[in-house]
């Protein structure tokens, strides 16, 4: 995860620069190669007309040792580990194009084949070396750089598959909240409707709001802070009318919660938990403590609900409880959208009660 989450900062989101080599860029490549060779050598010789020669000679030659190097020995030998026949495949190829500019120069430019050497008028040893090793200069110049570029967009395209695959399985976790938030409330009815009891319209009115605010605010990647507490709020209204005095609910906001701006849906699957696992599998009178305070840029959020002997709700076994979606897919979320740094969180029970604290940077 960590590897994923460092690619993931240097390509940012949706913001990748194109890492491929198009025409252009060899067109400049060798026109600036070329410029720069010329004047280097025409400074040398003392003589410009003679390096424009050499050097319109040369560079057909170079580029051909390069383009056959990068585009055919490397993928027909190094990519299939046949390191040994590439060696005398490019050692062959490099000394045929020598001997071709020694003839071409011979003929074309000047007996003198190498100006910048000893006077030489004859294929030598010392020639050919040196030679060789000035075109295995250019080779493994222009290598470097298309293996350099290669690389660079390789991991391109899998930070982009990665960063595909993370979004597109965030959508799926996003999207599992709410029927699963909806199938548990409707339990809550179905036991109220089991009792004949006349808070079922109102439950009922109020899941409605709650519907009409997950199918429509948070869609987004983010949501404000200020709508998640209020769909926590609606969510404690729902539990109030159903479980009436046998409830005791408290909500503690504190610090400046204005502007800021966090995964939708993050909080309201603790608070659920609350009800499911601690309220709905008591008796008699139970609690649920929430605490929410920003400060600075971080959210420090407390669930706390009693626990109690258990009873066990006679439902048809379609209806029964989901088996813990909620939480793990929290976890999964933090994950995947927040680095280590960014989330804390801590879940287990402490002095009769369970409790939820979660640490978290808002954006």
């Amino acid at each position: 995860m960590a590897n994923v989450k460092s690619i993931k900062n240097f390509f940012r989101l949706s913001k990748f620069t194109d890492y491929e080599i198009k025409p252009v860029h060899h067109v400049i490549f060798w026109s600036i190669y070329f410029i720069f060779n010329t004047l280097r050598w025409g400074s040398f010789y003392e003589d410009y007309s003679l390096s424009i020669k050499g050097n319109l000679l040369g560079f057909p030659i170079h580029m051909f040792l390069c383009y056959f190097t990068i585009y055919f020995l490397i993928p027909t030998f190094i990519y299939k580990r046949r390191f040994i026949l590439f060696t005398l495949m490019l050692i062959a190829t490099i000394f045929c194009m020598v001997i071709i500019k020694f003839e071409l120069t011979y003929v074309l430019i000047s007996n003198n084949v190498w100006p910048e050497g000893p006077e030489t008028h004859s294929l030598t040893a010392n020639y050919v070396i040196q030679m060789m090793l000035g075109e295995l200069y250019v080779i493994s110049f222009v290598t470097a750089i298309k293996i350099t570029i290669d690389y660079i967009a390789t991991h391109q395209k899998a930070a982009k598959l990665e960063q595909s695959k993370l979004e597109t399985e965030l959508r799926f976790l996003r999207s599992q909240i709410s029927p699963h938030f909806f199938f548990n409330t409707l339990n809550n009815i179905y036991a109220l409707t089991l009792e004949k009891s006349s808070k079922a319209p109102d439950v009922v009115l109020k899941l409605s709001e709650l519907m009409r605010y997950l199918l429509y605010e948070t869609k987004n990647k983010r949501q404000s802070l200020e709508k998640e507490i209020l769909c926590i709020q609606n969510y404690l209204d729902l539990e109030r009318i159903r479980y009436g005095d046998n409830l005791n609910v408290e909500m503690e906001i504190s610090g400046d919660i204005l502007g800021k701006q966090l995964s939708p849906m993050l909080l309201i699957p603790f608070v659920e938990n609350a009800f499911k696992h601690g309220v709905n599998e008591s008796i008699g009178n139970v609690f649920v403590k929430i605490k929410l305070k920003v400060e600075d840029d971080f959210l420090f959020f407390e669930v706390a609900n009693s626990t109690s002997q258990k009873r066990k709700m006679k439902l048809p076994k379609e209806l029964k409880p989901s088996g813990g979606i909620g939480i793990k897919n929290v976890k999964k979320r933090l994950e995947l959208g927040y680095t280590k740094e960014e989330y804390q969180l801590d879940i287990g029970e402490k002095n009769g009660r369970f409790l939820i604290q979660l640490k978290l940077k808002l954006k």
